[in-house]
């Protein structure tokens, strides 16, 4: 029986919401806080607990077959591979930072400077594409006390709110990249492999939709049901329900969560009352 290979970060954030999406798909996972490898009970899936860094080198021998992992590591590590599906979770920018005493006015004030990165691959292509010639020290790990220590000038990392830039007297001064969390594919996979992973994208698919969507119930007088359904983006067209009140309905649709608070006056002015949201748990087209 074939089954579906797919690496995830062994500790962190990362790892969290990816076992959270898993589990939202409905896929079992029984894992000790231990183990490297385990199998899903009810989906022929095999997790592979890796180390970052690792993943993308892991992917291109086709170890594993597919991987939850930020596209900023692809972009560093594994630029041929292919993404199937951006998961919306793990954001992140990969930024320049420099000393808040630094006066920084263009990224030509770096030039001849001492970078320390974890990313060098991506450092050097962006400079070299900017015209700027630095120097890079690589270092793993707790790359933002480098230039406190004197072992740069400034650094290029992982930024998410800023707050260990901040801690470590450090301010952002150049977004390099934006980064997500991804489903990422070995470049070959066996066709019977395939067909497992479009069962798992599909699944993943109805959840992210979700994820991003609210139900969405009112009231609304009889009369006015058309123009309030003409404000609300819906999938086909609104769930309409009379009321026990003659002349009343109870009117029932999808709308994108970001868009919701751009039309709740919209719908009120058009007369929906009682208005309800919801979370959806899945959305399958």
């Amino acid at each position: 029986m074939s089954v579906l290979k797919i690496a995830i970060q062994k500790s962190g954030r990362l790892n969290e919401d990816s076992i959270q999406l898993l589990k939202d798909c409905g896929i079992a996972i029984n894992n000790g806080s231990d183990q490297l490898k385990v199998t899903a009970c009810n989906f022929p899936l095999e997790i592979y607990f890796l180390r970052n860094s690792d993943i993308p080198q892991y992917l291109l021998d086709g170890v594993v077959d597919v991987a939850i992992v930020g596209d900023n590591l692809l972009a560093e590590k594994g630029k041929t591979i292919r993404v199937v599906e951006k998961l919306g979770f793990s954001k992140c920018r990969v930024s320049v930072a420099v000393p808040k005493n630094f006066n920084y006015e263009s990224i030509q004030d770096l030039e001849g400077l001492q970078i320390a990165t974890s990313y060098p691959n991506t450092v050097l292509n962006y400079f070299n594409a900017q015209g700027v010639t630095v120097n890079l020290h690589q270092i793993s790990g707790s790359v933002e006390i480098a230039p406190n220590i004197g072992l740069s000038d400034a650094i290029v990392d992982i930024v998410s709110s800023g707050s260990t830039l901040f801690k470590n007297n450090l301010k952002e001064v150049e977004v390099i990249l934006k980064s997500e969390a991804v489903l990422a594919v070995a470049p070959q996979l066996p066709f019977e492999v395939e067909a497992l992973l479009q069962k798992l994208v599909f699944r993943i698919q109805s959840v992210l939709r979700a994820r991003k969507s609210k139900y969405i119930l009112m009231n609304v007088p009889n009369e006015k049901i058309e123009s309030v359904s003409k404000i609300l983006p819906v999938l086909k067209s609104p769930t309409i329900m009379p009321l026990s009140e003659v002349g009343w309905s109870s009117l029932h649709s999808v709308i994108d969560e970001e868009k919701f608070w751009e039309v709740i006056d919209q719908l009120k002015e058009a007369g929906a009352e009682g208005i309800l949201v919801c979370p959806i748990e899945k959305i399958v087209l």
